[in-house]
Parts: structure tokens; C-alpha cells; sequence
């Protein structure tokens, strides 16, 4: 634990302005924690290099190996108050918890001295209570795995062989290439963005792989089995075991089943063929209708809403889902047979009853490519293209903006009714269109959208030996895609050290996937060198610390091996947890899970927390000086939303006083104890979005805590206290204009209803 700390307080950003920074440092020097303050010191600019110069001098002369900086957010100013490995650092947020966000109380005035006082203590009790953490260092393997041998596996082989490391490609089938091996060509894969087609070359591709001595390349075979750990795993492929380091998932997809293409007339009207199967067409030198002839019109559905029957069907896209909701099968509420397998889900109840509800840009992307197959292969045809929505985001605009020129090419907005055969040819009916007209498209061959479908959705199995099992868990929140953050951590999974890339990712064409295939592989090699180091890769990147065991108070309850969102833990016969370090992310889930405290981290525990807590000074009575609320707030969206909510003037009650955590899954049941115990009037937990649309960085940490909450209102309950006294509350990043009014209509229903806390002044 650190004990010889120096304390600092930063006059600058307003906080001298408003408070007495001497005296406040005079407070930390001789307060309950003199013992261990060495030194005591405000600057008036202390991330400046004088006050940064004053704090290394301090450190040297005193020999500290704690420095408490009370000034800024930590979000702020993160690589200056760096003092060397042997120096923990503890930020105060005096600016943003206290100056900036200082809401005044006629009825008791003068309550920023009160909150900085508060503050500065907490800051020391943390530190107090930390140890600089001793990370586990494995003798790293430095091979990366690629599981795919398509198009994102080969480039993902090549990259990270291009950086020094070797390399093992696996492809199940018997040759390499994957789905661009059926490709006729792309569009556009670089600059000049709007060219008609681009040929990919994939043979010069596979080349280079074949030829490359850094790689290995094994088809037809699969990975049988993955144990171990990141930077330590072993693959069995084909009976032999390898040493891996980190492994990129390059799968692929599969074509959406074709009977969720009904609605569109597919398997029912003549000429109405898939965009899959156009492209096997122009891949074999020709588009033909059924009787073998030349179109001389072809038209492509994009992204649109088929209405027939008074049901709604959402057709989409090559790489764009098959239809939102199911047909009815027995009744106009029901959109699915209870417990009917579709493709690869069974659906039990009616509320589960979706198909891939999504869509994306490839829909739009494939169709003008396609309708430009049409202009080269049937040059005297015309393309018709019919959209709900034409999605070419960036650069890819000018792809649209070369179709919209081209006198074959016909493209209009409009609401498709209804697909039916007219002889040999096929009639589109069509409302809404840009012409405001209804329409009838009279075309040799209609070309309908593929859903493109993560191979991970029909196999989510990567064969892990895993206490969790071998699959990647709650795929079907992502609609069977193995990403596990879209917005925040592209490439990653829930097995950490395993990393997507691809369509297996999400929905992209080549061009991304080139792009996906480099991010991909160098978050692999990330991650083998942060576990050479004994660092986390994320979200908490070169965090030393991991979950350490206590062991002889373990009841085997197994709460931690469940809980972990990322399987970090195993366990053995009697259901001790075995700890896998470089599986683990940091968040704490495993420390709030257990209920005996076996679980800590050198420089996060529940000591530190509880000690924080309880330096909060609570007035007797509410007369005294007001209630007091403690506020549990993560750190990756909370913390966040309040600094930017003080940068913007916002304000709150001067009540409350912030504990960061790193998430919600962390926070252990002894801490609302400790509040209520101490006298606070209320609990407020800040944390990331959960449930379908959740938004927590650990997956599950929100929903965990609401879980846990639900125990700790009935232990409150047995003691007499309110249980509403402890609320959790859902925070996004963005709501910096909402979570300062949320802060302060709790407050007053806490003193409105429910008074002061019975155990105050006890």
C-alpha cells in the first residue's frame, strides 16, 4: 500500500478562484491522514512544468510512492501526471465534481469547501488502500491464427506476416478464396471511386500467401479445438496441436435462406432470380433468363417493403437482412409457429419471432455493381434499380453519381406492392415513387437481395475449452455476428484474444474487408504483446492489475466463473475458480459477483472503496448541513457524460459526492452497506445502457448490478430502510445535458419522500 504520499492542489481552471487551496492542502497535511501525507502542496497551474517539476522533486527528496493530484478529471491531463512505475497516482476531480459543477443551497451556504474536503480525503483513503500491481508475464506465443481463408483471412495472413510474425491459415474447403472465388468483380476497391466494376485478382492474392514463408496454410480442415489462454492458447487443427498467440476469425457468411424471398416472387415467378445468383451468372461469362436468352431489361429490388395481404415484409440485401418479421402461419398475431425452426434459430415465443432484422449499404452497393454487370454483359439491356433507400455513404457516392449518368441505368425511389409473372417477363407494382405516381415495371428478370448470414450464426462454435462452453456466448444479440461492441471495439469478441474481421464481423465489401483484415490482425498482435507485458488491451489498455483469489474463503459458489462476460475463469472439480489472466478485461465483475470478498486487484478492491465511502462526512441530522447521496458511476460512460456536463456549465446538488468505478458489474453489495451504514440518505448507480440495445463496455455489467440490487432491496427492507433509497439509473455517454437533472430530482425525492436516513448519527 502506498505510505508516504504527496498531496496536491491545483489552483488553476477556476479552483482557486473558488476555494482556499492552501488551506485545503494545510487540511490534507494535518488531518486523520497525516500519517501518511509526506508533503501537502497547492500550484497554481500544477499540470504546468513547473508544478509537474515540483511533484518529481517532492518524490525524490521524500522517496513517495503515492501522489494524490487533486485538480482536473483524469480524463484530462492522463500523460502528465505520469511519475514512473514505482509511483501510483490518484486524480481528484476537484474541477469537475466540485468547481464547475458547484450548485448553491441558500438554506446551507459555503458547501464547496465541504465537497473539496471530501474529495481530497477520498482521493487519500483510494490510495491508501492500492498497491502497485505485479503482473503475471508468460512467455508469449507469437503465432497468429486465421481461421478463413477467403478474401479478409488471406489479407489478414498477409498483414501480420508483413509485421514479422508467422502465421497459420486455416481454410475448410480444399481451396483458398472463399465467396470472392464465385465473384465476377467489385466495385470499386480504391480510387477512382466511380468506376463501373473493378477486377479483384484473386489468384495474384493467394499467390502471395502461398509464397510467403512466414505463412503455413492448411485446407480442408477445421479448428478442432482452442484451450488455453491469449498469448498462450493451443490449436489442435488437423490431429496436431499448435502454439498460438492471438487468432483472427475470418469465417465468412452464407446466403440467407431463399424462402424469406417469397413475398418478391421468388420460387414462384419465373425470372426472379437472386443477386447470388446473378453474380454466378456473370462469373460464368453471361446473364440469361430461364430460356437461356439475353435480357433485354433487367430490375433490381433494393432494400424495400414488399406490402401483400396486409403483412409487412422487410426484403433487403446482399449483405442486408431477409425479412424483419416472419409470415403468419396460424393467426394475424402470431408471425411464427411457436417453437418452428427457421434456418438456424428455433423461435419459442412470438416476441423472439425476427429474421436478421437488419439492412446496410451493401444492399445499394451490389446493385449498382450489378446493374453495371448488366451494361457490360447485356449491352443492349437497361437496369432498372427500385430502392426504399440508397445507401452509399461516403466516398461511395460518386459510385452512385456514375450510375445515375449512365443512360442504362434507370434508378427510382418507390415502395414495391407486388412481383407477379406476365408470360416470360415479370411485373413490378410500385407506390411512392419519385414520379408520386403508382407504377408498373414490365422486366425480362428481377433481381432480388441474398441475406448475407455470419457463418457464426449457423456454427457459433469455435470449438473453445472453455469452462462456458465452445461457443461464443449471446450471439443472437448481434443477429449471430461475433463482434461484441460494433461502435466501440471493432474487431472484438467475447473470447477475448479472439478477434473478427469481415463479414462475420458485419456486413462489407471487399474493400472493407481489406480494411477489417489489417485492424484485425494488428489487434491480434496487440494483444500478444500486451500479454508479454502483463497489460490488459482493453478497454482498460495497459492495465497491470488482474483478479487476485483468496482461496481459503472460497465457498465454490461459482457467482465469478458465471458472471464473467468474457470467460476468463474456469473452474476446477470442486468448482474453485481457476484464473486466466490474459483472458481477463478488468472490470470487476467477478470482485461485485462475489459475496465473500475473495476477490480483489491490487489497485481496485473493495477495501478501497469501502474506505472512500466512508470518508464522506455525513451531518448528524439533515439540519445540520443537508442530505448526502453517494453516486456510483462507471467510468467508460457516467464519468464521461458528467466532465462534459461541467465543461458546459451544467450543475447539481452539492449533496452528492462521485465514486468512479470501472463498471457497474464491479460494484460489490458492502458498499451500499457502507453508505447506508454511514449515514448517506441515498445510493445512485450511473451506468451504460442493458438489454437488447445495451451499451456496457464489459457487455453485462449494468444488467448485472440491476440483478444484484434487487438482493440488496430486500436486505434493506429487513433493516427498515427504504429500498428505494438505492436506485440504479441507465447513462449514455451523450446525455451530459440529461444526468445533471437526473441527479438532482433523485436527491430531492429522496428528502421529499423519504427523509433523512434512520441510521444518520449512529
Amino acid at each position: 500500500m502506498a505510505e508516504k504520499l504527496g498531496v496536491y492542489i491545483c489552483g488553476g481552471c477556476d479552483i482557486g478562484a473558488n476555494i482556499d487551496v492552501d488551506a485545503l492542502a494545510a487540511h490534507a497535511a494535518g488531518g486523520k491522514h497525516s500519517a501518511v501525507v509526506t508533503v501537502a502542496k497547492s500550484n497554481p497551474v500544477l499540470c504546468s512544468p513547473e508544478g509537474k517539476a515540483m511533484i518529481e522533486a517532492d518524490i525524490a527528496e521524500n522517496e513517495l510512492d503515492g501522489v494524490v493530484c487533486c485538480a482536473c478529471t483524469p480524463r484530462a491531463k492522463w500523460d502528465v501526471f505520469k511519475f514512473g512505475e514505482k509511483v501510483q497516482v490518484e486524480r481528484v476531480a476537484l474541477r469537475e465534481q466540485a468547481i464547475w459543477s458547484y450548485q448553491e443551497d441558500p438554506q446551507f451556504p459555503g458547501q464547496m469547501e465541504v465537497i473539496a474536503k471530501d474529495y481530497t480525503n477520498m482521493g487519500i483513503a483510494k490510495l491508501t488502500n492500492s498497491v502497485l500491481p505485479a503482473p503475471e508475464l508468460p512467455d508469449a506465443y507469437k503465432t497468429v491464427l486465421v481461421v478463413g481463408g477467403g478474401y479478409t483471412g488471406l489479407k489478414a495472413a498477409e498483414n501480420a506476416a508483413a509485421l514479422g510474425y508467422s502465421v497459420i491459415l486455416v481454410e475448410k474447403e480444399d481451396a483458398l478464396g472463399g465467396k470472392a472465388a464465385g465473384m465476377y468483380k467489385s466495385f470499386p476497391l480504391g480510387a477512382p471511386f466511380g468506376d463501373r466494376v473493378q477486377d479483384i485478382d484473386l489468384p495474384a492474392v493467394i499467390a502471395a500467401v502461398e509464397g510467403n514463408d512466414k505463412i503455413q496454410v492448411i485446407t480442408g480442415s477445421t479448428v478442432e479445438s482452442l484451450s488455453g489462454a491469449p498469448a498462450q492458447y493451443k490449436a489442435t487443427i488437423a490431429g496436431t496441436e499448435y502454439e498460438i498467440g492471438a487468432v483472427v476469425m475470418a469465417t465468412g457468411w452464407v446466403p440467407g435462406d431463399t424462402k424469406f424471398l417469397a413475398p418478391l416472387g421468388y420460387g414462384s415467378v419465373k425470372n426472379v432470380v437472386t443477386s447470388a445468383e446473378l453474380e454466378k451468372m456473370a462469373s460464368n461469362g453471361g446473364i440469361k433468363t430461364a430460356d437461356g436468352k439475353t435480357p433485354k431489361s433487367v430490375a433490381f429490388i433494393v432494400d424495400t417493403t414488399l406490402l401483400m395481404e396486409g403483412i409487412d415484409y422487410n426484403a433487403c440485401g446482399d449483405a442486408c437482412a431477409a425479412p424483419e418479421d416472419l409470415p403468419c402461419k396460424e393467426d394475424d398475431e402470431s408471425p411464427v409457429v411457436e417453437g418452428e425452426e427457421c434456418e438456424t434459430f428455433v423461435y419459442e415465443t412470438k416476441e423472439s419471432a425476427k429474421h436478421l432484422a437488419y439492412s446496410s449499404e451493401l444492399t445499394s452497393l451490389v446493385a449498382l455493381k450489378q446493374a453495371n454487370y448488366v451494361r457490360e454483359l447485356a449491352p443492349d439491356a437497361v437496369a432498372y434499380v427500385v430502392y426504399d433507400h440508397m445507401m452509399v455513404p461516403g466516398i461511395n457516392e460518386k459510385y452512385y453519381q456514375t450510375a445515375q449518368d449512365d443512360p442504362g441505368v434507370m434508378l427510382t425511389k418507390g415502395t414495391v406492392t407486388g412481383v407477379r409473372e406476365a408470360g416470360s417477363q415479370v411485373i413490378i407494382s410500385a407506390k411512392d415513387t419519385l414520379l408520386g405516381a403508382d407504377i408498373e415495371l414490365l422486366a425480362d428478370m428481377v433481381v432480388v437481395p441474398t441475406a448475407i448470414v455470419p457463418t457464426t450464426a449457423i456454427d457459433p462454435t469455435m470449438n473453445f475449452e472453455y469452462r462456458q462452453g465452445p461457443a461464443f456466448p449471446d450471439l443472437e444479440l448481434f443477429d449471430g455476428f461475433a463482434d461484441s461492441n460494433y461502435i466501440c471495439f471493432p474487431y472484438e469478441t467475447r473470447r477475448t484474444g479472439v478477434y473478427a474481421a469481415g463479414c462475420v464481423r458485419q456486413p462489407m465489401g471487399l474493400g472493407l474487408a481489406e480494411e477489417d483484415a489489417a485492424g484485425a490482425a494488428l489487434k491480434a498482435i496487440q494483444c500478444i504483446e500486451s500479454a508479454n507485458r502483463g497489460v490488459a488491451v482493453h478497454p482498460r489498455s495497459g492495465d497491470l492489475s488482474f483478479p487476485e483469489f483468496n482461496f481459503m474463503r472460497c465457498t465454490q459458489c461459482k457467482r465469478c466463473t458465471e458472471e464473467c462476460p468474457f470467460g476468463a475463469l474456469d473452474d476446477d472439480e470442486k468448482g474453485t475458480p481457476m484464473p486466466n489472466p490474459t483472458r481477463c478485461r478488468r472490470c470487476g465483475t467477478c470482485m461485485g459477483a462475489c459475496p465473500e470478498r475473495v476477490i480483489s486487484f491490487a489497485n481496485y478492491n473493495i477495501n478501497q472503496i469501502s474506505a472512500a465511502i466512508k470518508e464522506v462526512q455525513v451531518p448528524d441530522t439533515l439540519e445540520e448541513g443537508g442530505p448526502r447521496v453517494i453516486v456510483i458511476a462507471c467510468e467508460n460512460d457516467a464519468i464521461p457524460a458528467l466532465d462534459m456536463a461541467a465543461m458546459r456549465g451544467k450543475s447539481w446538488s452539492p449533496y452528492v459526492r462521485f465514486i468512479p468505478v470501472r463498471c457497474l458489474g464491479s460494484v460489490n453489495a458492502l458498499w451500499v452497506a457502507d453508505a447506508i451504514s454511514k449515514g448517506a440518505d441515498g445510493v445512485m448507480m450511473l451506468g451504460c445502457a442493458y438489454g437488447d440495445d445495451y451499451q456496457c463496455h464489459f457487455v453485462k455489467g449494468s444488467e448485472l448490478c440491476s440483478r444484484r440490487k434487487e438482493n440488496i432491496a430486500d436486505s434493506l427492507g429487513r433493516l427498515g430502510v427504504e429500498p428505494e433509497r438505492v436506485e440504479q439509473f441507465e447513462v449514455s455517454i451523450d446525455m451530459y445535458d440529461k444526468v445533471p437533472a437526473m441527479i438532482d430530482e433523485f436527491v430531492t425525492t429522496i428528502t421529499t419522500n423519504f427523509g433523512p436516513n434512520p441510521f444518520k448519527g449512529y
